[in-house]
């Protein structure tokens, strides 16, 4: 039984020094530069990995800000917001603010059913890719960011030349 707890103990003691480890350093690069969140604001860093300057020269992100909120099963529903881009002096680094007054706007389709809890946002930026510098966005309590990454294929296409006749 005591080598059972033993086993155990040693298990915990591993699993919360792993967990304490990935905390500090869940962020490389260090965002104190950046300000504090004023008050009613959060702050959130996107972090992701850098592969490489061709890789990341091929990949995009999509951040958006909103909340969960109850909605129906067929309107499509939008928050009233948008990101303001900032220029932290004496730095060269941007970072977005986040403003809204809550207002949801949303399609007006009669819907009968159950309610579903769905993430509502509002209009979002596209940004370049770089793995060498976190994205800060400030937002108000109670709202989210999230985040999608793109890649573009490898492969380019070729756009249809159309010719114009001209008048004689």
């Amino acid at each position: 039984m005591k080598k059972l707890m033993l086993q155990t103990g040693m298990i915990v003691a591993t699993l919360l020094f792993s967990i304490s480890a990935m905390a500090q350093t869940l962020l490389k690069q260090d965002v104190n530069v950046f300000p504090a969140p004023e008050k009613g604001m959060v702050k959130y860093v996107i972090e992701v990995p850098h592969a490489g300057i061709a890789a990341d020269n091929n990949k995009k992100i999509e951040f958006f800000a909103g909340k969960y909120m109850e909605t129906d099963a067929c309107n499509t529903y939008f928050l009233s917001g948008e990101f303001e881009e900032k220029n932290l002096e004496g730095w060269g680094y941007n970072y977005y603010v986040f403003k809204t007054n809550g207002n949801v706007g949303m399609t007006q389709m009669l819907c009968e059913g159950e309610k579903k809890n769905t993430f509502v946002q509002a209009k979002s930026i596209v940004s370049d890719y770089n793995g060498r510098m976190p994205i800060v966005i400030y937002a108000p309590e109670g709202y989210e960011v999230k985040f999608k990454i793109y890649k573009a294929e490898p492969e380019t296409y070729q756009a249809a030349q159309v010719t114009v006749k001209k008048a004689k």
